[in-house]
Formats: C-alpha cells, sequence, structure tokens
C-alpha cells in the first residue's frame, strides 16, 4: 500500500511539474509573438476588431488598424481583412467601422475584405475564412495586441491558413488592464494548442 501511495504521489508530482512547465512554454510563445513581428510577404493582413463607438475606433481598434495601413502601404500584403460584429443597440460594426477607417486613409474598397458578425476571437476568424478563401488568400499576417495576436494566429492556422503575426503597439489600455488580458490569453493558448480552438469556443462561449 505504501508503495502505491508513494507511486502516485510522485506521478502527481511529476504531473504538476509538466503542467507548470507547459505552461510556461506557453507563456513564452505568446509574449515572444508579441513582441516580433514578422514581415514575410503575404496574401491579406488580417485585423482583429476591437470596441467602437458609433462608427468610431476606440483607441485600441484605431493602434490596431494603424498598423495594418502601416503594413499595407510597406506592401506586405495587397488585401486588408477587417473583423468585427456589434454589441446590442450599436448603429455600425466593428468591421464596417474599419473599413471606413481605412478608406478614409487611402485604401480601396476592392482592397478590403470585410467580416462584420463576429463577437469573439473564434467568431470573427471563423466567419473571415470562407471570405478570404473566396479571394484565394492562402498566407496572412494577422495585426492584434502583443497580449491576443497569437491566439489569433494559432485560430487561423487551425483554420488552414499559413498565419504569421505582427503586433500593434502596447500602451493604449492601462498597464494593469494589459497584464489582465495577458494572463487569460496565456491559459487560453495553453488549452487551445492542446483541444483545438475551436472546442474551447465551444466550451467556453
Amino acid at each position: 500500500m505504501r508503495a502505491f501511495v508513494r507511486s502516485a504521489l510522485v506521478l502527481a508530482f511529476g504531473a504538476c511539474i509538466a503542467l507548470v512547465l507547459y505552461v510556461g512554454m506557453a507563456a513564452v510563445s505568446v509574449m515572444w509573438a508579441g513582441s516580433h513581428d514578422d514581415t514575410t510577404s503575404v496574401d491579406a493582413i488580417v485585423v482583429m476588431g476591437a470596441a467602437q463607438y458609433d462608427g468610431v475606433p476606440s483607441p485600441l481598434l484605431a493602434s490596431r488598424l494603424q498598423h495594418a495601413l502601416n503594413l499595407w502601404k510597406q506592401k506586405q500584403a495587397p488585401l486588408i481583412a477587417v473583423t468585427g460584429g456589434k454589441r446590442p443597440g450599436d448603429r455600425f460594426t466593428e468591421g464596417d467601422t474599419s473599413r471606413r477607417w481605412l478608406t478614409d486613409r487611402g485604401v480601396p474598397g476592392a482592397d478590403i475584405v470585410v467580416e462584420s458578425s463576429g463577437r469573439s476571437t473564434w467568431e470573427s476568424i471563423e466567419n473571415v475564412a470562407p471570405l478570404l478563401n473566396e479571394v484565394d488568400v492562402d498566407s496572412v499576417v494577422v495585426v492584434s495586441s502583443s497580449w491576443h495576436v497569437q491566439r489569433a494566429a494559432l485560430s487561423l492556422e487551425e483554420l488552414g491558413f499559413r498565419a504569421h503575426s505582427s503586433a500593434s503597439p502596447d500602451g493604449v489600455l492601462s498597464a494593469s488592464s494589459e497584464k489582465s488580458k495577458l494572463i487569460r490569453e496565456i491559459a487560453g493558448v495553453s488549452l487551445g494548442r492542446i483541444i483545438g480552438f475551436g472546442t474551447l469556443f465551444e466550451i467556453t462561449g
């Protein structure tokens, strides 16, 4: 009996160590993706949505759009895909607001793909995927905040795209808010890599 208990404790301890190491590697991966810009030429830039206020991008969304605009001007990709639906009572979607922001700054409407119904990272990516397929997009660079960009890129990879990442500048949110979001993303990436990001969405909503 004592040998059994000892073996069980050793296995439990080993499992805990493995879990800590796995989450630690996921944390390093999330932070690395958020601090390195991939300059590979791709078919499209995918901009993850954020809040808009009656057709005006929030500072967080504007930061992502400006970064995507810079990449487009640098000819990293010929297309920009914008994403995001709206909250109940809103008149505008994040996707349509983003499209208008980009066209106001010189991006031709024909160079913009709009997804305007997703209410989460997975929904937006799942909805934009067929739109990208329609225009023969195979490779993308994902633009989002440093703490969020890897989960979005991995989700696109799950749907068959060759996904790279390029984080928009930090500092739009408070340091405490960004830290909180980073911790949540590390947990999400850790679990999503195991069960799949689509399954993770089905569980967490």
